[in-house]
């Protein structure tokens, strides 16, 4: 190296108060080295090609800085080095301009004694990968400094070309792989309190009588990995003994929906349990609707359905929303639509929504479900739809269990739907009865 460069005292000249030595050359990624770093083959598509890496030195000692500068230039003269004396030094660098890819740090500065150093630069830069310099009889040190949160660590005077270049790129991919890994586990972290949330957020039916109410629910998000989309439902007994059902769909399939509907399903039972019934219901339910939703265009259709204690009656309101399945033994389905009002939201404070009384006959159940169960495609442009639905909830009158009811009409749903993009909207679907004896006995 010319004496030009390194000046009448043998130290390293820099330009300005950031000393840079940029040799060009483009180096291979750490974690895929080419043959010569790592002593193997490299087979095609192994190169990893990125931005040369650009290295911190924090040195005090002008005499250690030559020697890495030397480093640089026989092992890794791709490399882009900056030079500073001290902590407080690094700390204006680290802030003032970008990043860099390592910092390589001595354990013996003016400001920074021991890992004080290796300290403030985690708090300053944690993304950066750290190589500590350690004299020869500090081997020990080094090891306790990668036990504190260094990459690796390199002896002074003991560092070969190669062995320099070779620990800098892998204490490189040592922190990118550490950040991966900690990225990876706090989004694993978040999605299993995100799924405790929405199984939390899931209804359990509110009975007061045990065995009086046969209930099967099923709910399908149309969100990939999501337990909880815009669709809604809930059974409430109230101490009347009157059996409330309600079914609902939010319009959009995103999280802001389904949080939409579980505000009403719950604004639902809290009007329930305090009395609410009839046309009011729903207007309150369209305030906090209109209250809580992102965008005027959202709305929210829904059924609201009392069975009466008497168990021969139940009254039924609409918004919006499809009809409804009454099931009559011994095998009978019929379609239930009774006339109602707009979904909720459309004409905020302005619509009206009937209560309509229907006889129940003995024994007869209530399948409600939202418009994702009939949507599916059948076709390049057919849909199952609700004559399509119905003729399948007829064909499987045999099952007399409700849980396998209820699972035929989402199997076959499905299955008839699955080569054409399967059933992309959220489903739920809720059967609902009086227990054969206690229905019997009233």
């Amino acid at each position: 190296m010319s004496s030009a460069r390194h000046g009448h005292a043998g130290t390293p000249q820099y330009e300005g108060a950031r000393p840079v030595v940029d040799v060009q050359r483009r180096l291979a990624p750490v974690g895929e080295l080419p043959a010569q770093a790592v002593g193997g083959p490299v087979g095609d598509g192994a190169a990893w090609d990125w931005q040369q890496p650009s290295v911190l030195l924090v040195e005090d000692d002008p005499g250690d800085a030559l020697l890495v500068e030397e480093l640089v230039d026989d092992g890794a003269p791709g490399m882009r080095l900056t030079w500073v004396r001290s902590i407080s030094e690094a700390a204006k660098e680290l802030a003032s301009g970008p990043v860099p890819d390592c910092v390589l740090l001595d354990l013996h500065l003016p400001d920074a004694r021991g890992f004080q150093g290796l300290a403030r630069v985690q708090a300053l830069a944690d993304s950066v990968a750290v190589v500590v310099l350690t004299g020869l009889a500090e081997e020990q040190t080094g090891l306790a400094a990668v036990a504190a949160g260094a990459q690796d660590y390199l002896v002074k005077g003991r560092v070969e070309p190669d062995l320099f270049a070779r620990a800098v790129r892998y204490a490189i991919q040592r922190k990118q792989a550490e950040q991966t890994a900690a990225a990876l586990q706090a989004g694993q972290l978040r999605a299993q309190e995100n799924a405790r949330l929405e199984r939390g957020l899931l209804p359990r039916p509110l009975l007061r009588g045990a065995g009086e109410v046969e209930v099967v629910a099923r709910y399908q998000p149309g969100r990939a990995q999501a337990l909880l989309g815009g669709d809604f439902y809930d059974v409430v007994q109230t101490v009347d003994g009157a059996v409330h059902v309600l079914i609902g769909d939010v319009s959009g399939h995103g999280p802001d929906e389904a949080a939409l509907g579980v505000g009403l399903r719950i604004a639902w039972r809290t009007l329930v349990v305090s009395g609410a019934t009839g046309a009011g219901q729903l207007r309150m339910l369209e305030q906090i609707l209109v209250a809580e939703r992102a965008g005027h265009s959202i709305f929210a259709t829904l059924t609201s359905l009392e069975l009466l204690a008497d168990r021969r009656r139940m009254k039924v309101m609409r918004a919006g929303h499809p009809g409804m399945m009454l099931l009559t033994p011994p095998g009978g389905v019929e379609w239930v639509e009774t006339p109602g009002g707009p979904a909720l939201g459309i004409a905020p404070g302005q619509a009206s929504w009937p209560v309509h009384e229907l006889p129940l006959p003995a024994g007869g159940g209530i399948t409600l479900f939202t418009d994702g169960l009939f949507e599916g495609r059948t076709g390049p442009t057919a849909r199952l739809g609700e004559e399509g639905l119905l003729a399948l909830a007829r064909s499987a009158t045999d099952l007399a269990v409700p849980e396998e009811f209820v699972d035929f009409l989402l199997t076959r749903t499905a299955k008839l739907a699955e080569e054409h993009g399967g059933l992309a909207d959220d489903v739920a679907v809720i059967h609902v009865r009086w227990n054969k004896e206690t229905a019997e006995d009233a």
